[in-house]
């Protein structure tokens, strides 16, 4: 049976590329943006509009505003700061106090492997992130994974800037296929993210290889898949070219 050719791959971040559990780092990340901001807005009332205002980055469709956009329409107004007096305030926390959350990600050591393999062979690359966070933060996240921009150019990294939906909606993934001039059937997703990764993925006709390490099942097995593991797994298969489809039988040819 003939092989299909691919020529992207996506490669989500958190828990994917990098170790970075949320349950720790959440409230780290509220803990020290509320003390960043306090001098100019209560804690309590900056974290409430900041989740009101990212519950609608997660509504946006991808037929207009940026999630940059959707985002500020949504937070400034409500926090009743204007956006010229408190964006300059979070771009400094990004700069300074950010970066001292890094001890609560670690690196996972397949990933630059698997980056170097796809650059190696040309496929373009994209950091397929959720986007609802600006550039700054997820370049800073990437580097403390050792996938840091200065060490690889990549074709995409999705931020809140650049996409118009987010991973719990197809159209991140078609806005994706787009900009890299492809079409759905050349992408391949690898995350850890079962609903947004694979099922949202196939929804944009994406194949997706599921990051798992537990011995999950799927809850939906009619989903196509490449394949599900740890990254080094995945690693492992992409190397020996055992990448496969689960409903055809077809390879995957690099």
């Amino acid at each position: 049976m003939t092989s299909i050719a691919l020529k992207a791959l996506l490669l989500d971040l958190d828990d994917t590329l990098i170790d970075n559990p949320m349950d720790t780092f959440i409230p780290a990340y509220f803990g020290a943006l509320e003390t960043f901001v306090a001098d100019v807005v209560a804690p309590g009332r900056f974290i409430e509009e900041l989740l009101n205002a990212t519950r609608a980055m997660g509504r946006n469709d991808g037929s207009g505003l940026s999630n940059e956009e959707v985002f500020a329409a949504a937070f400034y107004p409500a926090l009743g700061v204007p956006r010229a007096e408190m964006e300059p305030l979070l771009e400094r926390f990004y700069r300074e106090a950010f970066p001292q959350l890094a001890p609560l990600t670690r690196p996972r050591p397949a990933a630059p492997p698997i980056i170097e393999w796809a650059q190696g062979r040309g496929l373009q690359v994209v950091i397929a992130t959720n986007p609802l966070f600006p550039r700054s933060a997820i370049e800073e996240r990437m580097a403390w994974g050792e996938v840091g921009v200065d060490r690889f150019d990549y074709d995409l990294v999705t931020t809140y800037e650049n996409s118009h939906a987010t991973k719990s909606n197809p159209s991140y993934f078609r806005e994706i296929v787009e900009t890299l001039g492809r079409r759905p059937g050349e992408c391949l997703m690898v995350g850890d993210n079962w609903g947004w990764d694979v099922v949202c993925a196939a929804e944009a006709g994406i194949r997706a290889y599921w990051i798992t390490s537990d011995g999950s099942q799927p809850s939906q097995p009619a989903i196509e898949t490449v394949g599900q593991g740890d990254l080094d797994s995945f690693l492992a298969a992409a190397v020996d070219g055992s990448l496969e489809d689960s409903r055809t039988g077809r390879g995957l040819a690099v």
